[in-house]
């Protein structure tokens, strides 16, 4: 009988360790730190006469926020949905990828995702948390707005406890 117990006992212990081993922390922007974003992305946009719609999603690319300000095209706000979906999914900025479309790179033409300048990886200690899409008045307006508010976040991402 206390053969079966150790070896019951020690059955489980390796189990309990296995399981441990193949789990990972992973941080996520909550409501506040979206919003956080959001408002700078608005602030930035206003500071530059730049109506934008503005979208901010977490690592998997769910949307956390949105807002599409007065005189913006209705079509743009799936557009900044999408680019914010990218640059989360794909961990990188929308730039590159459209640079790397116009180097000659199509197989992202077909990979289903938006490869326009405008998403931005949120980062935290250099960990995606989630990014920022902006779509509004160009390219390069929409990119520069998208960087600055990707790094208006700093601490405001949290682990989540799944205990």
């Amino acid at each position: 009988m206390t053969k079966l117990a150790t070896s019951v006992g020690l059955l489980a212990a390796i189990l309990a360790f296995s399981a441990a081993a193949q789990t990972i922390q992973v941080r996520t922007l909550e409501q506040a730190g979206a919003e956080k974003v959001l408002q700078a992305a608005k602030a930035l946009a206003e500071q530059r006469k730049a109506p934008s719609a503005i979208a901010v999603v977490d690592p998997a690319g769910d949307l956390l926020a949105f807002t599409r300000m007065d005189g913006v095209r209705p079509a743009s706000a799936e557009l900044a949905i999408e680019k914010a979906r990218t640059a989360a999914r794909l961990q990188r900025p929308t730039a590159e990828i459209e640079d790397n479309i116009n180097k000659g790179r199509t197989a992202f033409v077909t990979a289903g995702i938006l490869s326009l300048r405008g998403g931005m990886p949120v980062r935290v200690n250099g960990e995606v948390v989630g990014a920022v899409g902006i779509a509004g008045m160009s390219k390069e307006t929409d990119t520069e707005i998208a960087k600055d508010a990707a790094a208006a976040v700093g601490t405001a991402a949290k682990t989540p406890d799944h205990s």
